[in-house]
């Protein structure tokens, strides 16, 4: 078992090796169907497995597209990582879509909408405890 503080490095070279690949690396035309980008990478403690979390900003089509390039990328990643970053074994990559920022954009809309929809029972309040007084 590799330590914690090993795997989170790894991790890290992974992640920056990955995103170098993404900008100029992978010739598949589908991986450009959408803007992508490495939102994280989680590493098993026995370096063996590589989980790669990337965002595709784009259409849901677009999304579906870059997805299935990466995943038919994902010997040529392995391969690069393999020469890339000095390991005894090159871990195992899978992809997999990160929707955490459309998550969080979608709650940031609700809670505008709330905010928005209780400022005018506010503004009823305050001229409610402005006439008590």
């Amino acid at each position: 078992m590799a330590t914690s503080r090993r795997v989170e490095r790894v991790a890290s070279l992974i992640k920056r090796e990955v995103s170098l690949m993404l900008l100029n690396g992978i010739k598949d035309d589908r991986v450009g169907a959408g803007m992508v980008s490495v939102t994280d990478v989680i590493v098993s403690g026995d370096l063996q497995h590589a989980k790669i979390f990337v965002s595709v900003y784009g259409t849901d089509e677009a999304k579906a597209e870059t997805m299935e390039g990466l995943r038919s990328a994902t010997r040529y990643v392995r391969g690069e990582l393999g020469h890339r970053v000095q390991l005894r074994r090159t871990p195992e990559v899978v992809f997999l879509e990160d929707n955490s920022l459309e998550r969080g954009d979608k709650m940031l809309l609700l809670l505008n909408k709330l905010s928005q929809e209780r400022k005018p029972d506010e503004d009823f309040g305050e001229g409610e405890s402005a006439g008590e007084e």
